[in-house]
């Protein structure tokens, strides 16, 4: 009697051997139906195990992917950059890390008012999955322009200047929407601090849709010095802010000359060292159980007054 053991091996199942048309074998593919029952069986498992709190993602190592415009790695191609005059949004590079082509760097980031931070290794690694060497920027895809050129220029030309300034708006969508209204609304120029500014990268500039690439943005390092000489070239400051007394619906401050409206920031609203430079506090009026408004909105609705005015005194 043949014992199981001696029998020649062979598949479970018979795989059957496939042709071209020049008798060549080829690897059949699995029908549809087979790879949509795989993948659903993978599927269902990971519910389950997502349902037990047990789902872990295949590389969790690894940052997700690299959601800016356009970005620089390594110290040598980040001081070229700065040097061709290329416009960066902001540099990282890694603590500890000091020479001369670090302090160059640093140098020409301070005289083009980029701001530089020095961050932990885990902060880089989390940026990007590149090779970035301790060294990362970001490049603006817009380039910032000269808030005292653009002043000058506006009363060369006879034109009432209307700015807004932006006191620590963090959120990319709501800058991309503020900088919307400010376009359709006749804003000449948006004034953002270097610092504690929200990144001008692809989410602003389709949430703005397209008004970043229409209206100036002018980067300053020290907004109180900024708003002092604003207000020593003849532009009134006004401030947009809960804390103020006098409603915005009275129409008691008049906002048809040179202006500047200051938008605090989405947490706290406007430093108090800026307040105190503004020539006038305005509130906006409010009928409903919350007392605050999206940053966006409030800024929509305190242009559009300025608007109003000037066009009522136009006619």
């Amino acid at each position: 009697m043949e014992k199981r053991t001696n029998r020649p091996g062979r598949p479970l199942t018979a795989r059957r051997q496939y042709f071209d048309s020049e008798n060549r074998p080829v690897t059949p593919r699995r029908p549809a139906a087979a790879r949509e029952g795989h993948e659903s069986r993978e599927n269902e498992g990971r519910a389950a195990d997502a349902g037990r709190g047990e789902f872990k993602p295949r590389y969790p190592h690894r940052p997700a992917q690299d959601r800016s415009i356009d970005m620089i790695f390594g110290l040598r191609p980040i001081l070229e950059a700065l040097n061709a005059g290329r416009t960066l949004d902001k540099i990282f590079l890694l603590r500890g890390t000091k020479n001369s082509m670090t302090q160059d760097i640093q140098a020409l980031a301070k005289a083009a008012n980029v701001p530089v931070s020095s961050v932990p290794i885990e902060k880089l690694d989390g940026i990007t999955r590149k090779n970035h060497q301790g060294a990362v920027a970001y490049v603006s895809p817009i380039d910032y322009m000269p808030l005292d050129g653009i002043l000058a220029g506006l009363y060369e030309d006879g034109k009432t200047p209307l700015l807004l300034v932006l006191d620590r708006i963090t959120d990319v969508r709501n800058f991309g929407s503020i900088a919307r209204n400010a376009e359709c609304l006749g804003v000449h120029a948006i004034v953002v601090p270097s610092r504690g500014a929200a990144q001008v990268n692809g989410d602003a500039l389709k949430t703005s849709a397209g008004a970043l690439n229409l209206i100036p943005v002018c980067r300053e390092p020290n907004l109180r010095e900024t708003l002092t000489f604003l207000r020593e070239s003849g532009v009134q400051i006004v401030a947009c802010t809960e804390k103020s007394d006098a409603s915005l619906e009275t129409g008691a401050v008049d906002l048809t000359g040179p202006l500047a409206v200051l938008i605090g920031s989405e947490e706290d609203g406007i430093s108090p060292e800026y307040l105190q430079l503004a020539d006038h506090k305005l509130r906006i009026p409010m009928a409903g159980q919350i007392s605050s408004l999206n940053v966006s909105v409030a800024s929509g609705i305190m242009l559009y007054e300025v608007l109003r005015q000037r066009l009522q005194a136009a006619h």
